[in-house]
């Protein structure tokens, strides 16, 4: 946004070291939506980006249009599509999109009847909101029937109240991006991201690791036939029902035998696929933003990006995803040379020195011609980083660069 020549000013909140070499940093609460409009109206605020989910679920784009502002991310209402997971499913079925077979359950007892349903591997969903941790796959039916009796005893708290039960769906995964203003709908890009912990993909999910894009797995032809039967259908839907879509639509895919299928819809960009997306970027993005925010996405030019690879590399504070070592010192280095990029996500200042402040720290990205190329340069950004209390995944885009080299 900074780099747009229609951006004069940019602010952050909260806002960390990082983005601070762009934006003026500003504490706001974001729960207290008057407050936020009234920041918007002393700065002459033009347009206002809601980032994570949580706002976006609370209905502060609402508050903020409702003051005049324009807002690029969805309604109270739309973002439901993160906010529940299964809101997002019973639209699909009324929708015809292809998504795994699913049961909400609202008690425990329920909720164990309907294992019955499926085979192993058991998906288990929280409905509501839990940081991208919400999620475990369940290998028998006795971990199954544990890990519900954890989630209805709040191991995710308000997010765990009701649990949803899916079909587990084989394939690759893949992630979609597309734009919309509720009415166009313009396809943005492709990413994978690595949602495991642990090299290999094992451990517990977390909000992602490390991604890259683009996904060559996801090839025109798929990524039209995911437009067609599964973003389309879901922007005239939510049109046709009263709660229209604006902003970017984020769908985890599946890509079965038997074609894509939904896993699940985010709000936003998403992180760590929002880095990839945006080295990659060639278009402006306020242009496209502001587009989405004031309904005219069909007047402007579609979003163009570059066609080389980006691939970004988590940096996470020792025991995250449970307890996250904060605090730890950070020495950046010559990390961004070779033209990578060390975008900060959970870093502070203290006394001058920069520090670890949240289980994901640092997203250590670069692009290349090919995979492989910007693993390399994304590797060699990280090892010139002194991070002594942080680790990251040594195996990000590894499947990729295998294809490559056949």
């Amino acid at each position: 946004m900074a780099q747009s020549p229609r951006c004069d000013k940019l602010w952050a909140s909260p806002g960390n070291p990082g983005i601070a070499e762009h934006a003026e940093c500003t504490a706001l609460d974001m729960a207290d939506h008057a407050a936020v409009a009234a920041f918007c109206r002393q700065h002459a605020i033009g347009l206002v980006v809601i980032g994570p989910e949580a706002p976006l679920v609370d209905g502060l784009a609402d508050s903020l249009r409702e003051a005049g502002v324009p807002v690029f991310g969805p309604s109270q209402a739309a973002a439901r599509l993160e906010g529940s997971k299964s809101f997002t499913k019973e639209l699909c079925q009324r929708a015809g999109i292809p998504t795994a077979k699913f049961v909400r359950c609202t008690a425990l007892e329920a909720a164990w009847g309907a294992l019955k349903q499926f085979d192993p591997p058991f998906v288990l969903k929280a409905d509501g909101l839990a940081a991208g941790k919400g999620v475990v796959i369940a290998e028998t039916r006795e971990e199954a029937q544990h890990a519900l009796a954890e989630m209805f005893d709040g191991r995710f708290g308000p997010a765990g109240s009701e649990v949803v039960i899916e079909q587990f769906l084989s394939g690759e995964e893949a992630s979609f991006f597309a734009l919309t203003d509720g009415e166009t709908i313009v396809p943005l890009g492709s990413a994978q991201d690595h949602k495991r912990v642990g090299e290999g993909d094992t451990g517990p999910n977390t909000g992602g690791m490390g991604a890259y894009s683009p996904a060559p797995v996801l090839t025109p032809p798929l990524e039209a036939q995911v437009m067609r039967e599964i973003v389309a259908p879901t922007v005239r839907t939510m049109r046709e029902e009263g709660y229209p879509y604006s902003g970017v639509l984020y769908a985890g895919l599946m890509l079965t035998p038997s074609g894509p299928q939904l896993i699940e819809y985010n709000a936003r960009f998403g992180d760590p696929e929002c880095q990839v997306l945006m080295m990659r970027l060639e278009s402006d993005l306020v242009d496209l933003m502001l587009a989405c925010a004031q309904g005219r996405l069909g007047d402007i030019a579609r979003p163009a990006l570059a066609d080389d690879f980006a691939l970004t590399v988590v940096m996470a504070a020792e025991g995250y995803p449970d307890t996250p070592a904060k605090g730890g010192n950070i020495e950046l280095g010559e990390a961004e040379k070779d033209g990578a990029k060390v975008f900060h996500a959970g870093t502070a200042r203290a006394g001058g020195a920069l520090t670890a402040n949240g289980g994901r720290v640092l997203n250590v990205t670069a692009r290349g011609v090919s995979a492989s190329e910007a693993q390399r340069r994304a590797y060699a950004a990280v090892d010139a980083i002194d991070f002594p209390t942080g680790f990251c995944r040594r195996d990000i885009g590894q499947r990729e660069v295998r294809r490559e080299r056949g």
